[in-house]
């Protein structure tokens, strides 16, 4: 296990326990510094290997993750990986799913629901989380036991 990811490093939110996540877009080059040591990569296909532990979920484009069972497993094991550990959280363009995810992951934390995408917005990027159906999906999105 290394350590978190420094506050300033480009994408990471840091969620209200202090844990810090980053977020990108896989379209884009990787930030420089620190390699992430989990990933969660949302994408209607399978991601190109990395040479961290990660996990896929499938998750098309501008819509709804394909199995949410998956996703919220997958969150809650993200989120648990984040008190020690760089994680990433990505998609194609670091908005859309990657937003939606990292506000499910800020509700984990105890964000309020219908608070986690303006939080998402004011840490991460203020074009987080594209539509009514991915911000419908925060809303109803509900943790269950850690």
């Amino acid at each position: 296990m290394g350590s978190p990811w420094d506050a300033g490093t480009p994408g990471v939110l840091t969620l209200p326990s202090g844990r810090r996540v980053r977020g990108r877009a896989l379209r884009r080059r990787a930030p420089d510094g620190p390699r992430p040591e989990f990933g969660l990569y949302l994408l209607g296909r399978p991601p190109a290997p990395v040479p961290w532990p990660s996990r896929w979920v499938r998750w098309p484009d501008f819509r709804l993750p394909g199995d949410p069972d998956d996703l919220r497993a997958a969150l809650f094991e993200t989120w648990n990986r984040s008190a020690g550990e760089r994680v990433e959280v990505a998609c194609g363009g670091g908005r859309g799913r990657t937003g939606t995810a990292l506000a499910c992951l800020a509700v984990l934390d105890g964000v309020p629901a219908d608070e986690a995408v303006a939080f998402v917005r004011a840490g991460y990027r203020r074009d987080a989380v594209e539509g009514r159906r991915q911000r419908a999906f925060v809303e109803a999105f509900r943790p269950h036991a850690r």
